[in-house]
């Protein structure tokens, strides 16, 4: 993840406003923006979790809100699938609702990736993170299984519901290989209670696959 948080980096002007993503390779990129802040780059950030707002503050990146900063310059996260026409599954991390609206804040949207996380289609290696409010979890899963999705509640190891930032729960939905993941995602908006799911469809500008080197797929 080094290596592509630094080639994001390389992508960042003094003066930007950032959006700062969630995950490992979000963290990764953070890390390495911070060194660069610690030797006098100037930017201003905004965070997509608590997790990540934590790693940046103890590093002394100046951070608001998305209040103050309603248009990126460029936003920086990871993801959990991609494919060759850079869709993407995200959410495993939970903190998909806030990772969309920064990266949709955004003028360019730039995810980074390990190679084994490229599929044909969404929905192979990873279910579909669905964030939903608390009251209407169990009506929403029944509505997925409508769907022909296997939904399951996001549980820490000990058993406990995980809740998002936003106070709501993830319901990961395991579909088959997505034909149409524009549909499916439609379809789960409609339920109701959902706020958001993992599927990012043609939101990001620039994909770029940690290796030897570097592949960078754009759109």
């Amino acid at each position: 993840m080094e290596r592509v948080a630094q080639e994001a980096l390389a992508m960042v002007e003094d003066g930007m406003h950032l959006g700062l993503g969630t995950g490992r390779a979000a963290e990764a990129f953070i890390r390495a923006l911070g060194l660069r802040v610690a030797a006098g780059f100037r930017v201003r950030c905004v965070t997509t979790s608590n997790r990540s707002e934590l790693l940046a503050a103890s590093l002394g990146i100046p951070l608001t809100t998305i209040d103050e900063l309603p248009e990126l310059d460029l936003a920086v996260d990871g993801a959990d699938e991609f494919t060759g026409e850079l869709d993407l599954t995200k959410g495993l991390g939970g903190a998909l609702l806030r990772e969309r609206v920064v990266a949709a804040a955004a003028r360019r949207f730039v995810v980074l990736v390990t190679p084994e996380k490229r599929v044909e289609r969404l929905g192979t290696r990873a279910p579909i993170p669905v964030e939903v409010v608390p009251f209407a979890a169990s009506t929403a899963e029944r509505a997925m299984r409508k769907l022909r999705a296997l939904p399951v509640l996001r549980r820490t190891t000990d058993g406990a519901v995980v809740y998002t930032d936003n106070g709501n729960v993830v319901i990961d939905a395991r579909f088959s290989p997505l034909e149409q993941p524009r549909t499916t995602h439609a379809a789960l908006r409609e339920i109701p209670g959902v706020v958001d799911t993992g599927l990012f469809l043609g939101m990001a500008h620039v994909v770029l696959v940690g290796g030897e080197p570097t592949e960078r797929l754009e759109r």
